[in-house]
């Protein structure tokens, strides 16, 4: 037996109920790291978006392409952090790059084991196509603030960008 409380929305009704006026705890929506989520899901479809009509390639693949464009020649391990991957995504987003003849993998000289990934000559006509669409995208996505909006919130993403790079480090350091 359900309660009327516990009854999930209709399809077609807002999810975004009001709480009660005596209810303390903070909206969701007003928490920073919601926001952000909320904001990284937009973005992340309009660009998928984007990059399927554009240059023919999903969202990650464009991501790891842009990393291998400008970084390479990187590893399989050095595309993850380069994209902001795990192993296993970079992995399948680069096998995916070299399948559509956009990226070639060797055997690394330094470990026999491992792998490198550099761009193929259309793999870097790609390359500077998503480029621009990211500057594009930018603009876009950017370009409701102001040259000085724009600066300092860049200045603030790299600070809790480096914030949170610094715990990260420090939690990995407390885990040898």
């Amino acid at each position: 037996m359900t309660t009327q409380d516990s009854t999930p929305p209709a399809v077609n009704e807002n999810p975004r109920r009001t709480p009660p006026q005596d209810d303390p705890t903070p909206a969701l929506e007003r928490f920073l790291t919601y926001r952000l989520h909320v904001l990284n899901k937009i973005t992340d479809r309009e660009t998928n978006r984007a990059y399927l009509s554009d240059c023919g390639i999903p969202l990650g693949e464009a991501r790891c392409l842009a990393a291998i464009g400008r970084y390479a020649p990187l590893s399989v391990n050095d595309l993850a952090r380069a994209a902001n991957l795990n192993k296993g995504q970079a992995s399948r987003s680069a096998q995916a790059l070299v399948d559509r003849g956009l990226v070639e993998k060797a055997l690394s000289a330094s470990d026999g084991r491992g792998v490198v990934l550099t761009p193929t000559q259309a793999g870097m006509a790609h390359y500077q196509r998503i480029i621009a669409l990211i500057a594009r995208r930018n603009e876009e996505i950017f370009g409701c603030l102001d040259a000085a909006e724009q600066t300092a919130l860049g200045g603030m993403l790299d600070r809790l960008i480096e914030h949170l790079q610094d715990r990260e480090d420090r939690a990995g350091d407390d885990d040898s």
